[in-house]
């Protein structure tokens, strides 16, 4: 009998020392299937209990898809700055995403034959071009060459750089690349090549292009 309740009083001991001094936090996100982050450990969906240590801070992440991604730092540091009971996380959707459309042609060569006389078909693929990006960096007719400057769109949460690259490997064959690249934080300079990187989307005003070429060449 002694034994046991021992065994009792050092589990409730034990229990007790393991959660002196933490702190709970009710939390919640307007989307009931987003997911919540806990200093990089997915908790849950919509709703998690957060626990904080004593003297110790956590970092909850909110993520969605189409929707913007929230960061919040939690601390259980000093009586003046006690963490709340409950939070509630109100999420907004992503600008960027809602501008866009997810594409299979982004970022790939995409192989168009014409049936055109190459003088024709060159000066229809600047036209084209030029209806949807506003200038063109490079051109050469002689080697079938063409590449527009990066034409770049800042959102909330993202920058998004967009080109066009035309290359033509025998006079009746060009090759059409749309670059769609992301840096995932706003006001990102279009010259901070180490910042961006292939986004699998499109923004609308450009999803159009490929398929123009493809009915008109």
């Amino acid at each position: 009998m002694k034994r046991i309740i021992t065994t009792a009083v050092l589990l409730l001991f034990v229990s007790t020392t393991i959660y002196a001094g933490k702190k709970k936090i009710q939390f919640s996100t307007s989307e009931r299937d987003a997911n919540i982050f806990v200093d990089g450990k997915l908790m849950g969906k919509g709703n998690v209990e957060v626990l904080i240590s004593k003297k110790s801070c956590v970092k909850v992440r909110v993520e969605k898809v189409g929707y913007l991604t929230y960061h919040i730092e939690f601390c259980n540091e000093k009586e003046s700055s006690k963490p709340p009971k409950s939070y509630h996380m109100e999420m907004h959707r992503d600008d960027a995403y809602d501008a866009s459309v997810q594409t299979d042609i982004a970022n790939i060569d995409i192989e168009i034959k014409s049936n055109k006389h190459k003088d024709v078909a060159w000066k229809l693929i600047n036209q084209i071009v030029l209806s949807y990006l506003d200038v063109i960096e490079t051109t050469d007719k002689e080697t079938g060459y063409l590449r527009t400057a990066w034409q770049l769109k800042t959102f909330k949460q993202n920058t998004i750089r967009t080109r066009i690259i035309i290359k033509q490997p025998s006079d009746s064959t060009y090759k059409i690349k749309l670059v769609s690249e992301e840096s995932q934080r706003p006001l990102t300079s279009v010259k901070a090549d180490e910042l961006y990187r292939e986004w699998d989307r499109v923004l609308r005003k450009y999803k159009d292009i490929i398929s123009e070429m493809q009915s008109r060449l």
